[in-house]
């Protein structure tokens, strides 16, 4: 049995624990970034649309088997550029296989921390596998960061909620 003076303090200790933010009624929202114009060669924005200072470009783009699969037919192949970014905490943004309506035949998210070089010009590559890769017109990179997408409210409802980057572009969205 509990003394009437430590039951008088549950009424207090409820109200600092909903303030606290352990309350699903504190408040918490997410919210989505809008997707940014898709090109070849496009300057990257944070969730609040602001330029990060880093460009990230399509170098080239050409139709080949990949080499550990030769038998899968013609794939995308790709190489693109990150310009000023740190190669260990950087940028990543969606890069897409596109037909001549730039609608996305396939894509997949490309990393600055995946790339090479000197300073801060970033090299890499990437493979896109498409059904048809006859009809590939060119590869797009959105300028949306991907690299980082904080909790949400549904998973931590103290600490998570804010902008978030777009959904990640996939076959079919027109770029």
């Amino acid at each position: 049995m509990l003394p009437a003076r430590a039951l008088a303090g549950v009424p207090l200790a409820l109200v600092i624990l909903a303030l606290s933010g352990c309350s699903s009624a504190w408040g918490c929202s997410d919210s989505t970034a809008k997707r940014g114009e898709a090109g070849v060669r496009v300057q990257v924005e944070d969730t609040y649309g602001q330029r990060s200072g880093v460009t990230a470009e399509v170098v080239d783009w050409r139709l080949e088997p990949h080499p550990q699969e030769p038998s899968e037919g013609d794939r995308v192949h790709f190489r693109y550029r990150f310009g000023g970014a740190d190669k260990y905490s950087g940028p990543a943004v969606d890069a897409c296989a596109v037909d001549k309506k730039r609608v996305a035949l396939g894509c997949q998210t490309v990393y600055s921390a995946q790339a090479f070089g000197p300073g801060g010009d970033l090299m890499g590559d990437g493979w896109l596998a498409v059904a048809h890769p006859e009809q590939v017109a060119g590869v797009l990179l959105i300028p949306n960061d991907q690299s980082y997408d904080r909790r949400t409210c549904d998973q931590d409802i103290k600490d998570g909620g804010g902008m978030h980057p777009p959904k990640p572009a996939g076959k079919g969205d027109q770029l």
